[in-house]
């Protein structure tokens, strides 16, 4: 299992176009891929889960990616972080 913090830089904090992005991007990988934060948590490749979550700029959050691809997964999801949110 392999994980990263980050904190939500955009403005609008995870609205529906970063959402749907941050999915496409998950489903890309076998791992399983969990969002924490906010006191919930969500598998990245559930959009209507993300946004139930109610991530505002400033949030901090916590990536999980767990299989057999959990290196690559949890690295893409960083850049995914740092380019989108």
């Amino acid at each position: 299992m392999k994980t990263f913090q980050y904190t939500i830089q955009d403005e609008l904090g995870i609205h529906a176009r970063p959402a749907g992005l941050l999915v496409k991007e998950a489903k890309k990988f076998q791992s399983v891929i969990t969002l924490e934060g906010n006191g919930k948590k969500a598998e990245a490749g559930k959009l209507l889960a993300i946004m139930g979550m109610g991530l505002k700029q400033g949030a901090e959050i916590t990536i999980t990616a767990e299989g057999s691809d959990e290196d690559a997964a949890i690295a893409a999801m960083e850049e995914f972080m740092k380019a989108n949110l």
